[in-house]
Order: structure tokens, then sequence, then C-alpha cells
């Protein structure tokens, strides 16, 4: 993921992968840019054309483009602007063979009835579900902010079933809060997840601090055995 280098140019990244044996890069961003389409490797039908055909020649694949789009918002007018980034995001993804695009759930206002923001996250993912039709891509909303308990993500993915749409299982977002089970996370939510984020975390201070794999205090090696032995 380049949310770990965000200050190196795209060749670096790609040269980074190759060198340490990736076979897939998500691209949070590049370069401090968050929004993909203005950057360089991606910002003209010729530089798509060159960014591709490089990741070809270095064996490499998009696999996520992690984009900020959030669905929970109720102002129409913000509310707008994270669904028409979520769509440039699902185009830039298909143009590129990138099979996924990230989006957040995110928040749960204290001043907006509990139900509602559901339902306004559900009928986001189901308009970016409907815009991803016949492209390739799959919208998939990660477990983040205020939605990492196993039961709202499944209230939210049973609501948003459609063939476009799934979910990414941040496993140390959710365990960090929840403290919920990686086995009854899997069990319960396995059929929505189609991409992961592997990291690890502890406390300092009160605050969850990220630390390398196997450094912190998180259930993380407890979650990638279960997909491991479910063959994920």
């Amino acid at each position: 993921s380049t949310l770990g280098c965000p200050d190196w140019p795209f060749e670096k990244i790609v040269d980074f992968a190759v060198v340490n044996n990736y076979k897939g890069l998500e691209i949070r961003g590049i370069q401090r840019e968050l929004d993909l389409v203005k950057c360089a490797a991606f910002n003209s039908t010729e530089n798509i054309q060159a960014t591709v055909k490089l990741m070809k020649e270095k064996g490499l694949q998009f696999v996520d483009l992690g984009s900020s789009a959030a669905m929970h918002h109720s102002d129409l007018t913000e509310r707008q602007k994270n669904l028409d980034e979520a769509k440039r995001f699902i185009d830039l993804a298909q143009k590129i063979h990138c099979p996924f695009v990230r989006v957040f759930p995110n928040n749960l206002p204290k001043d907006k009835d509990r139900n509602a923001t559901i339902d306004l996250i559900v009928k986001g993912l189901l308009e970016l579900g409907n815009h991803a039709k016949g492209s390739g891509v799959t919208v998939l909303m990660e477990s983040h902010g205020e939605l990492v308990y196993i039961a709202d993500l499944q209230n939210i993915m049973q609501a948003a079933e459609h063939k476009n749409v799934g979910m990414i299982w941040d496993i140390v977002n959710m365990w960090s809060v929840t403290k919920e089970p990686p086995a009854d996370v899997y069990a319960k939510l396995k059929k929505y997840i189609h991409h992961t984020h592997i990291k690890d975390s502890k406390t300092v201070d009160g605050k969850q601090r990220y630390t390398l794999l196997g450094k912190g205090e998180t259930s993380i090696f407890e979650a990638v055995d279960i997909l491991y032995k479910d063959g994920y």
C-alpha cells in the first residue's frame, strides 16, 4: 500500500515492489496526492497507457484504489462530492484493470438518526455498485471509522447486496475497538470480504500506534491463520 510511502514517485514505488517480491499495489495516494486522477501516472490517456504498460513489464498488478469517499454524509452537496469521487475512481480502476475501489462507511454522527445514516451508507454503496456494473470493478466498503462492529457491518452488507459491492476486512481497525474475535468476524462476513488490510498496532498513551507486524498487540496473526486455513 502506498500509504506506507507517501512521498515516493510512482516509479520508485514500482521498483521497490519488484525488488521486494510484491505482486500487487494498493494505491492510496502518490506523493501526497490522494485524488488519483490528478496524479501524473493517471492524469491522461497517454500516461495511463504508459502506467499499465510499466506494470505489465514489471509483473505487477493493481489490486485496489483507495478513495477517500465516505457514504455517511447527509448534506446533499457533501454527499454528491463523495459519490462523484468514488465514481471517478471506479472509472480509473476500469482503465487500469484494477478490480477494487475502496470507500468508507464512515461515521455515525451524534446529531443524526443512526438508522438513517446506515440507510445513507447502503444507498451510496448501491449507487456506486450500479455505476460499476459491467466495468469489472467491485466497490469495497472498508471496516473503518465508527462502523467496525460485526452487527453493523453485517446489517449494511446484507442491505447493500449487489454483484459489484463487497467489503475490505481491515482486521486491526475492527479488533482495536471491538475486541471481537477474528473467527467471529470471518464467520459472519466472509461472503462479503474481497480484500484485506494486514497491519499491527499497540496502544500508546490511549491511542493506537502502528508497529511492524509481530511488534504489536493485535490478533492479526490469528486472523491471517483463519484466512489461510479457509483457502482465502
